[in-house]
């Protein structure tokens, strides 16, 4: 759902600067303060920085435990299925009977590493937003020559 809203609200911002709305640009910078620091909160999560662990349920809010897709299923990670007795649906797959041999790249370098990739990605994206708020709100604030205030030409001369 966060990646949905992700997409939407970068699609949101690429549109603000090209037709030079603040607002939407602005939009777009709120949503990467929180999205950069939840990428921050996640690589500490992960490689134990900070006093979090991740052996802790803090991402599922403490209602379930969380786990890894990259636990079991990473890089030339092996598992093994022990027998489930004790459960009734045979179709429904247990986390806890299962035991992960070994991988090339343990489960937590690799989120850490996907937060990581996507810090390197937001952190230009944040900085060029910043620079077009500026120059549109310098572009809104202009004078002519009687005083009056200079409508902006609403043209993208930024990517210049």
């Amino acid at each position: 759902m966060i990646n949905f809203i992700h997409i939407i609200l970068v699609i949101l911002g690429i549109f603000g600067a090209i037709q030079c709305r603040t607002r939407y640009v602005i939009l777009y910078l709120l949503w990467m303060l929180l999205w950069l620091s939840w990428n921050i909160f996640v690589c500490c999560l992960y490689l134990d920085l900070g006093g979090i662990s991740k052996e802790s349920d803090i991402l599922s809010l403490r209602v379930s435990s969380h786990r890894s897709w990259w636990k079991e299923n990473g890089p030339g990670c092996q598992s093994e299925r022990l027998p489930s007795t004790g459960w009734q649906n045979q179709n429904q797959g247990n986390p806890e009977l299962t035991t992960v041999l070994s991988c090339w790249l343990e489960y937590q370098y690799i989120e850490a590493l996907h937060s990581i990739i996507q810090l390197f990605i937001s952190l230009p994206a944040f900085v060029y937003a910043c620079y077009a708020v500026s120059l549109f709100s310098n572009e809104e604030n202009t004078f002519d020559t009687i005083g009056e205030f200079h409508s902006p030409s609403k043209s993208p001369h930024f990517f210049y």
